[in-house]
């Protein structure tokens, strides 16, 4: 924990690291894969600063002042926290973009923002920008991390040039330019579940605090090594992903992409996760599967070593007593934990999960097992609020306020909050602005919450997203949802319902899990083929009533739509932060809608 650098010490973001680099120069900052050579390659603090120094006289050739905002889209690298670091010791605000989000959602955020300068992977992701090109007049330069030929007649705009060639083989000490710790350091626009994003202005001060506070409740090592996998686009993983693990100087190793999580897992073999709930319940939903193809006497035993574990777990946490199964321990986690750990790398001591609700049975799982995951809450507006830690660990709340962080419960029940967190206000949005903020500073979040008597908070519905059926019933549907999601069967699902006469529900299915529950009642496998089948649909049905069966009885789903394509951010109907774009899988599928409720 000395290794630490307190924000005061800091100062700025460029202020941290430049004293991490002051601190520990020859320790290994970042790790990333090569795919040109297929390496692993380890780089410095000393080596990631050189070349933030080559950044700045680059970026200070584009004629940009202090406070121009300049944006990058690219996937977790080395190259991501080196332009971040160069544009913010020279001033800049840093606009960053999803790597995978849609063109037309992209150029409006440079449009907003007025960004001068855009950073991509390589010149793909700029031919994509090709028939909205004239929606961002205000962009300067556009740099692709990956080099082109200078020949190709791919490149139809001089703007476009590669990093090599913009970046000069030297440069001196790296510059930091007299800003404050007030001083707007970056705007992140919200993933927009509704409507078109908003910029979200967040300071040196509330970035720097924020990972601070952080680092008071969760404790991470200097010898921890983070893989890193959620984008740094996102406030949680910029937070505690770049900004803590700064503060800590601890390794990050970025992973190649989800689809190469599992691999990356062994190979890294990291102590520290950081995710949104959709992760944990891929891996919880694929451990099921291979389950289900096992004896009973194996799944009996895994179900035992769960419950042994998670009853250890609260005896630990002292919320439960010590039982004679206990002495079980050793051989069930011989058995069955030290398997399972191993297929995450088998070093894991510390998961951290934000973003979204975590469903119960997935972190009774993972903790059972031996993985304490640690749920938190926050927002772009007010990065991190409230974390669980390892001593007072509550799976099904979000822990309490992190230090320096006040909380309330205001009106509707809404969670509201204040601190040096909370954000400058939007973007060039004053009315929304003064819409969540009040005169002294407090935050509507937006999210119902409770508050116990030890200050412990648990979030229990968004108050935009609840259903009010026509009989005046309201159900908050994330938590259906996310019980029904328990069940490997179902890859996505959706609440339906409001204003109408009972609940239904659109469900995506996992094609793996299908597989076996077709043969096993004689059906066609191919999912294209079964929208309209009402044999499914009542198999589905059935699954979907074990599931929610703890809810009251006026939250019964009537209906299912089988849904044959997933949704994506690609089809518009994910944010790039994983979560439902309910308004618009609602304007898609209004013709199944329609369907369940035909005669009501």
């Amino acid at each position: 924990m000395t290794s630490i650098i307190p924000a005061e010490v800091a100062g700025t973001l460029d202020g941290l690291f430049s004293e991490r680099v002051r601190r520990s120069p020859q320790m290994v900052a970042y790790r990333n894969y090569d795919q040109l050579t297929g390496r692993w390659y380890d780089h410095t603090w000393a080596q990631i600063d050189r070349e933030v120094a080559r950044w700045q006289v680059a970026l200070s050739k584009e004629s940009l002042v202090p406070g121009d905002r300049v944006a990058v889209m690219s996937r977790n690298c080395p190259e991501w926290v080196i332009f971040d670091q160069a544009a913010l010791g020279l001033g800049l605000v840093v606009v960053p973009l999803y790597a995978e989000d849609r063109a037309e959602n992209a150029a409006y955020i440079l449009r907003n923002s007025g960004a001068r300068l855009l950073l991509l992977e390589d010149l793909a992701q700029w031919k994509a920008f090709y028939e909205v090109r004239d929606q961002i007049n205000d962009l300067l330069r556009i740099v692709t991390i990956n080099s082109f030929e200078k020949d190709a007649d791919k490149v139809k705009d001089g703007a476009v040039i590669a990093l090599c060639d913009w970046l000069p083989e030297k440069a001196g000490e790296v510059r930091h330019g007299n800003h404050s710790p007030c001083d707007l350091a970056t705007i992140i626009y919200t993933s927009g579940t509704s409507g078109r994003p908003k910029g979200v202005m967040l300071s040196h001060h509330n970035l720097l605090t924020n990972a601070d506070s952080c680092s008071q409740v969760v404790l991470v090592r200097q010898d921890d090594l983070f893989l890193s996998f959620l984008p740094l686009s996102h406030v949680f993983e910029r937070t505690v992903g770049y900004y803590l693990a700064l503060m800590s100087g601890v390794t990050v190793a970025y992973a190649r992409s989800i689809q190469h999580l599992q691999e990356d897992l062994l190979t890294v073999r990291p102590s520290l996760l950081i995710s949104v709930p959709r992760v944990y319940e891929r891996v919880h939903a694929a451990i099921h599967v291979k389950l289900a193809e096992k004896s009973t006497l194996s799944r009996l035993i895994f179900d035992l070593a769960v419950e042994v574990g998670y009853s250890r777990f609260e005896f630990q946490q002292r919320r439960g007593p010590w039982r004679i199964s206990h002495l079980l321990w050793p051989l069930l986690d011989k058995l069955v934990a030290k398997e399972v750990m191993s297929k995450l790398g088998g070093r894991l001591r510390l998961a951290m999960c934000g973003g979204a609700a975590l469903s119960s049975n997935v972190s009774r799982m993972f903790i059972g097992l031996g993985l304490p995951i640690l749920q938190g809450y926050g927002m772009t507006e007010c990065c991190v609020a409230c974390c669980n830690s390892i001593e007072n660990n509550v799976p099904t709340s979000v822990g309490h306020a992190i230090p320096g962080v006040k909380i309330r419960i205001g009106e509707n029940n809404v969670l509201l909050i204040h601190g040096p967190s909370v954000m400058l206000g939007y973007w060039n949005n004053p009315e929304a602005t003064q819409s969540v903020l009040t005169q002294d500073g407090w935050l509507n979040s937006g999210d119902m919450a409770r508050i116990d008597e030890g200050g412990r908070v648990t979030i229990t519905g968004r108050i935009k997203e609840i259903i009010v059926t026509s009989n005046g019933e309201k159900i908050p549907p994330v938590d259906m949802e996310a019980a029904i999601l328990r069940d490997p069967l179902f890859e996505q699902v959706m609440l339906v319902g409001e204003g109408r006469s009972y609940l239904s529900v659109l469900v995506v299915l996992n094609p793996s899990s299908w597989e076996s529950v077709s043969a096993q009642h004689n059906l066609d496998p191919r999912l294209h083929h079964l929208v309209q089948d009402n044999k499914v649909e009542k198999i589905v049905l059935d699954r979907i009533v074990h599931q929610i069966r703890e809810f009251p009885g006026y939250a019964k789903i009537h209906r299912a739509a089988l849904i044959p394509e997933p949704w994506t951010v690609e089809n518009g109907m994910l944010t790039p932060t994983l979560k439902l774009r309910r308004a618009q899988v609602m304007d898609r599928y209004k013709a199944e809608v329609s369907r369940l409720y035909e005669g009501h």
